[in-house]
């Protein structure tokens, strides 16, 4: 499952030395495929040409080598096109409306401003349909936990909010504004979002670590007036259920026969539980590297102790090994390698496996293949992706509308509800129990499913006028 790049090799060829057909055979004994080639300037001596390879990452230092070895031959540059589509950032700001003369100088700054800064001054409430605030979330990081990166920081971690701004607004017309904090304190964190908070319809919380992540959020939720989500946790829970109902299909058992084995009980992993459970799953058994979760134990952690109150209903104790042992589900969200063929053999009939540790999963698909009913991972070169974008632009477009002050969990519940739905009877199998990320309805129906539990259960603000 090695990791590949596309690149581009400016060469200058001297042609009396070096054809290039030479070139290519080089590349291609390197493991380099070539996409595209152009000619930059040619004169009767010398070529410039860009050649576009794409080459798995762990040969590309030693295709470059051999290129720059050759006689006649220099290698000008190297660009990766995922760098040169960072360049300068992936988003930008831009005014709705063009200033052309004075006059409209006047309405959109002063004078002509002030007018609208008091009657938000006299009235809060106007800031949601005189401000941007009516669809703007902020997307705060700091950078603690990226996905398959880990702790790199608050500037490492801009580019990946940078993608999920543009994914707002892509899939869903929100405007999503990334924010990278150069602080781990956990009380830093809070104090910062909430005085940012006035300009945001919404807070979207990424990749911050463990268990801090949990307090951060909670004490949002409490503190703020409009909807706290930690994608990582709850997009991820949300998509994972979607696919799930649609593999209990495939498979014709129900939710509340079925034994699930979770495997990794971080901010995802008890996200998943507690959606699990609140969606009638029963018997869940979470096991972390220390074993089964279970009552009667000690945890530091309160989220654990939570779970041990409320997972487990058989004290099942011991890894997973013995926790495996007839079970239907199988649910990583933990690292490489945790799941073995051994185990798979030792599940239930029809067995369905959800691998999502990215980037690589705890079993590789190929391994599991012949002993797997249903599998699903978190990558997008295999079927079945469990992609958080399936659920955040939704979901955050039907809480700006309906201006909600939270995001609750029948909404989530909606939500999963929405995306498994978006997969028709006639198009359901084995290898496609989610909808693409590309699939336009997935949006629409989320939107819809989650304004009408947030008017159901009173978080709603707004009644949009299609719901009136």
């Amino acid at each position: 499952m090695a990791s590949s790049s596309t690149i581009i090799i400016r060469l200058e060829i001297r042609k009396s030395a070096i054809s290039f057909g030479e070139v290519a055979v080089t590349i291609g004994a390197c493991g380099g495929d070539i996409v595209a080639t152009d000619v930059i300037r040619s004169s009767p001596e010398t070529a410039i040409r860009d050649i576009t390879v794409h080459v798995p990452d762990e040969r590309r230092e030693a295709l470059v080598s051999h290129l720059s070895s050759l006689q006649g031959l220099k290698v000008v540059n190297v660009s990766d096109r995922t760098f040169l589509v960072h360049l300068g950032g992936k988003i930008e700001v831009t005014p709705r409306i063009a200033v052309k003369n004075r006059e409209e100088l006047s309405h959109v700054y002063t004078p002509g401003v002030a007018k609208v800064c008091r009657a938000i001054h006299e009235d809060e409430s106007k800031a949601f349909s005189l401000t941007i605030k009516r669809n703007t979330v902020a997307i705060v990081s700091d950078g603690t936990a990226v996905l398959g990166l880990g702790d790199i920081g608050p500037y490492g971690a801009m580019p990946v909010m940078e993608g999920k701004a543009m994914l707002f607004k892509q899939f869903a017309g929100v405007d999503g504004f990334p924010i990278c904090l150069d602080t781990t304190d956990t009380e830093d964190i809070i104090r910062t979002i909430k005085n940012i908070a006035p300009g945001f319809g919404g807070i979207n919380l990424e990749d911050i670590s463990s268990p801090r992540c949990f307090e951060i959020e909670e004490r949002l939720k409490e503190e703020l007036d409009i909807p706290v989500f930690h994608d990582d946790q709850h997009g991820t829970a949300v998509v994972m259920l979607a696919g799930m109902l649609n593999a209990l299909k495939i498979v014709g058992k129900r939710r509340e026969d079925v034994k699930l084995v979770i495997v990794g009980i971080g901010a995802a992993g008890v996200a998943c539980a507690k959606m699990l459970l609140a969606a009638g799953f029963r018997n869940v058994v979470c096991v972390d590297r220390h074993g089964a979760i279970r009552a009667g134990e000690a945890y530091d952690n309160p989220m654990w102790s939570w779970l041990a109150e409320h997972s487990n209903p058989h004290g099942e104790s011991g890894g997973l090994d013995e926790a495996i042992a007839g079970a239907d589900i199988f649910l990583g969200v933990s690292g490489p390698g945790v799941l073995k063929v051994e185990h798979l053999q030792r599940m239930a009939r029809d067995p369905i496996v959800f691998a999502m540790a990215n980037p690589e999963p705890e079993i590789e698909p190929e391994l599991a293949e012949p002993y797997v009913r249903v599998m699903a991972t978190g990558r997008s070169d295999y079927p079945n992706q469990i992609n958080n974008v399936l659920c955040f632009p939704g979901i955050f477009r039907g809480a700006l509308e309906c201006r909600a002050r939270s995001i609750n969990e029948p909404m989530k519940l909606a939500a999963a509800e929405a995306i498994a739905s978006s997969v028709s009877e006639e198009e359901l199998s084995e290898s496609y129990i989610i909808p693409s990320v590309f699939n336009e309805e997935v949006v629409q129906r989320v939107r819809t499913a989650v304004i009408q539990a947030a008017i159901d259960t009173g978080v709603a603000r707004r009644i949009p006028r299609d719901f009136r």
